[in-house]
């Protein structure tokens, strides 16, 4: 697709991939509405490259997302592509994390993404053309332990991604989902003050499964090389404005491995895979 003329709309947009993907679709020629909570950022974002809006808008707030929908729908020039990147993590076992941190992260990385494709959905129907672009992650297919609420959010946008693609493919709207592995971004930075002190908080009987899995899980990243938010920022343009883009794409440290294992393994295989691998195998006394 070509970015002259067009409107594209990138949530999460004040940091890592979202802030790289809307640079990189206004350079493309896109008008960019550049949407997130930090409105200093974005406009810092708008000052290295022309053709950006800033728009803040907390997706955490129902009520801010329907006002945020409403100026979409009265956009001049309907939102051509659309990519739903706004999300974050909970961590913690599932007895852990409190109901109203569930709901959030859920409002944040699923309900608001509905909420904004349908109010986009109607300009590119009327167009007859548009894309959607939904970020998911290599957890939208697997769940780590301690991650069991992430990765619900993630199938959910797996799940509404897949059906999505099919209903609005004869009006030549085009869903693609892309399915991150790690990426060097504020995304553990930010999961990890979110959650907090689990170790502090938890159950006794918790404690060695978190310090386990803690442990395994840090040995995976010595020495280890993680690509920064520009490879997935630019599998996410390539996409859009390629003629026939792939409907998923993967890419990120670990993502190879642990997908190919996912895709080749039953049920049964792949849980004793992740078990070993995140240091799990022991039972507790």
């Amino acid at each position: 697709m070509e970015g002259k003329g067009r409107t594209a709309l990138v949530t999460g947009a004040s940091s890592g991939m979202g802030w790289e993907t809307a640079r990189r679709l206004a350079e493309k020629g896109f008008e960019v509405i550049a949407a997130a909570r930090r409105l200093d950022r974005l406009e810092d974002l708008a000052k290295k490259a022309d053709h950006i809006i800033p728009r803040r808008v907390d997706l955490s707030e129902p009520r801010a997302v329907d006002a945020f929908c409403g100026y979409l729908s009265g956009l001049p020039r309907p939102v051509s592509v659309l990519v739903n990147n706004a999300g974050y993590s909970v961590r913690g076992a599932l007895e852990d994390v409190p109901m109203d941190a569930v709901m959030r992260v859920f409002q944040v990385n699923l309900f608001a993404l509905i909420r904004i494709t349908q109010a986009c959905l109607p300009g590119m129907r009327k167009q007859r053309e548009g894309i959607i672009v939904n970020l998911s992650s290599m957890a939208g297919k697997f769940a780590f332990p301690m991650s069991g609420v992430y990765a619900a959010t993630k199938h959910a946008v797996e799940a509404i991604s897949d059906s999505l693609r099919i209903e609005v493919r004869p009006f030549g709207i085009r869903v693609i989902t892309i399915r991150p592995g790690f990426i060097a971004t504020e995304f553990n930075e930010a999961a990890n003050r979110i959650t907090g002190d689990l170790l502090s908080r938890t159950a006794p009987d918790y404690k060695p499964l978190y310090q386990a899995s803690g442990a395994s899980i840090g040995k995976w990243f010595v020495n280890a090389t993680v690509p920064g938010a520009d490879l997935i920022a630019k599998m996410i343009v390539e996409a859009v404005v390629s003629d026939s883009p792939e409907i998923t794409y993967s890419g990120g440290f670990l993502s190879e491995e642990f997908q190919g294992k996912r895709f080749q393994s039953d049920d049964e295989a792949f849980d004793r895979f992740l078990t070993e691998k995140t240091g799990l195998t022991g039972r507790v006394p």
